[in-house]
């Protein structure tokens, strides 16, 4: 493990990151989901794709990388887009898992790989939304106390500047993103992600005219168990795009 230091809007941030197989010449880039770290993605895809310098990477406020403020998705973008010119990488491939998706999408890689990728609002279920009708009538009367009653999984525990890039980024819709990026797209999503469902993947392609999209038997971390076919995926699309 390894840390960069990132001055970024009078901040600084503590990058910390992992590179395998340094002897490669071709970069892959892995952004980890929310609240999530770089160390799971290693677990994925570490024994694999080891024709390509692995760099593994903790985004800020996460694992063991810090943040001090509230930030948007395209303020880490350009976090991450300076870390990466620091280290002298290229961003010819990088895959994002969930929000990590997201991300990657803004460094506008040659190859972008987005592994049950968030960006396409989906529809919350009724019940979560009568628990934010009713936090919403305790808030007006006052009962603020109870908040923490009705926090969502994914911001539970958070420091307060971690706390409201939560509230930034977790609804955010990427279409006009998705549509803006030119390169090629890798699509792995799975059969059972009720987090970023299946029909996402196909709005993002849609809007993504040279992407792909490959299905798998899974949830929303199906990639876990079935890295070695994420990565020949991977290697598929590589090739075919040597071939253009």
């Amino acid at each position: 493990m390894a840390v960069k230091t990132v001055q970024y809007k009078q901040h600084t941030f503590s990058i910390s990151y992992e590179i395998l197989n340094p002897s490669s010449h071709i970069d892959m880039i892995f952004l980890h989901g929310w609240g999530s770290h770089k160390n799971l993605m290693k677990h994925a895809f570490a024994a694999h794709l080891k024709q390509f310098r692995h760099i593994y990477i903790d985004m800020p406020g996460f694992g063991n990388s810090t943040c001090n403020m509230t930030l948007t998705t395209d303020d880490y973008a350009t976090i991450i887009e300076s870390f990466l010119s620091m280290i002298e990488a290229d961003k010819t491939i990088v895959l994002g898992h969930s929000f990590g998706g997201k991300v990657a999408s803004l460094l506008n890689p040659d190859l972008l790989v987005l592994v049950g990728s968030a960006g396409i609002l989906v529809p919350k279920p009724l019940k979560i939304r009568l628990k934010i009708a009713l936090f919403k009538l305790l808030k007006i009367s006052g009962l603020t106390s109870l908040r923490r009653f009705f926090v969502a999984p994914d911001a539970q525990g958070l420091s307060q500047p971690m706390y409201e890039t939560f509230k930034q980024v977790v609804n955010e819709d990427f279409t006009d993103k998705f549509r803006a990026f030119k390169g090629k797209a890798l699509l792995c999503f799975g059969h059972q992600d009720t987090a970023t469902p299946l029909w996402t993947a196909y709005k993002i392609a849609e809007l993504i005219p040279e992407s792909n999209v490959v299905e798998f038997d899974g949830d929303h971390y199906f990639f876990l168990e079935q890295g070695a076919s994420v990565a020949k995926e991977i290697e598929k699309s590589v090739l075919k795009s040597l071939e253009h």
